[in-house]
C-alpha cells in the first residue's frame, strides 16, 4: 500500500526520557489529544571544506529539527511530566524557574490515502508556552496553545524514525505502546 498524499496530524503522544548509567530509557507513550498542526524544520546545514581550490569535502551537519506543535490545550500530564510544573496541596500547577524541563520522545501520525504515516522524534525539548487569549466577539473562536520544540540527536545519533510502505504490521501496530527503536537486520534477510 503506497500513499499518494498525506494530511491531518493526529495521535500525538509524548514519552519521557530517563537517563541511566547505561544510556537512556523511554517511558510509555502518553496521549496528547487535540493536535492542530506541527511544523518542524531541519536544523543544520552542510558545511564545506575547501582545498586545492575546490570544494574538497562536504560535512553533513544534522542537528535535528526545530519548530512548533499547536494543540487545543496542553494536557496537565505534559505540564507536570515534561515542563516540570508541580502541584501544591490545593492541586494548583506551579512553575518554578529553578527546575529544568525534561527531554521526551514525540510520536504522531499523518493520515494518508492508503495508510497512516507514523513518526517518532527521539530527543525533544519544549519551551514554556506563551500565555495568550482574546475576548469573544460575535462568535466564539477556539484558541489553541503552541509549544516551541527542539529535536536533537541522541548520543547514538538517532534523530527520528517513520513508518514506510513496507513497515511490518507488528512494528506498525505497536507504535504507541512503546517508543520504536531500530532493529538490526539479520543475515540473509
Amino acid at each position: 500500500m503506497k500513499n499518494k498524499v498525506k494530511f491531518n496530524i493526529s495521535k500525538v503522544h509524548y514519552a519521557l526520557i530517563t537517563v541511566t548509567d547505561e544510556g537512556f530509557n523511554f517511558g510509555i507513550p502518553v496521549p496528547m489529544p487535540g493536535a492542530v498542526s506541527i511544523s518542524l524544520a531541519p536544523n543544520g546545514e552542510p558545511e564545506s571544506f575547501y582545498a586545492d581550490g575546490i570544494e574538497y569535502y562536504t560535512i553533513s551537519n544534522n542537528m535535528g529539527y526545530d519548530g512548533d506543535l499547536e494543540i487545543a490545550l496542553i494536557p496537565e500530564s505534559f505540564r507536570t511530566d515534561i515542563l516540570k510544573e508541580a502541584t501544591d496541596a490545593n492541586k494548583v500547577l506551579i512553575e518554578n524557574a529553578n527546575i529544568e524541563t525534561a527531554n521526551f520522545a514525540l510520536l504522531f501520525e499523518f493520515d494518508g490515502d492508503k495508510r497512516k504515516i507514523r513518526h517518532v522524534m527521539y530527543n525533544c525539548t519544549a519551551a514554556r508556552p506563551s500565555l495568550e487569549g482574546q475576548t469573544n466577539e460575535e462568535s466564539r473562536e477556539v484558541q489553541h496553545e503552541s509549544l516551541s520544540l527542539s529535536s536533537r540527536p541522541l548520543p547514538n545519533g538517532l534523530v527520528k524514525a517513520r513508518t514506510g510502505n513496507e513497515t511490518g504490521i507488528e512494528a506498525y501496530n505497536g507504535w504507541y505502546t512503546q517508543v520504536y527503536l531500530p532493529v538490526e537486520e539479520t543475515e540473509g534477510a
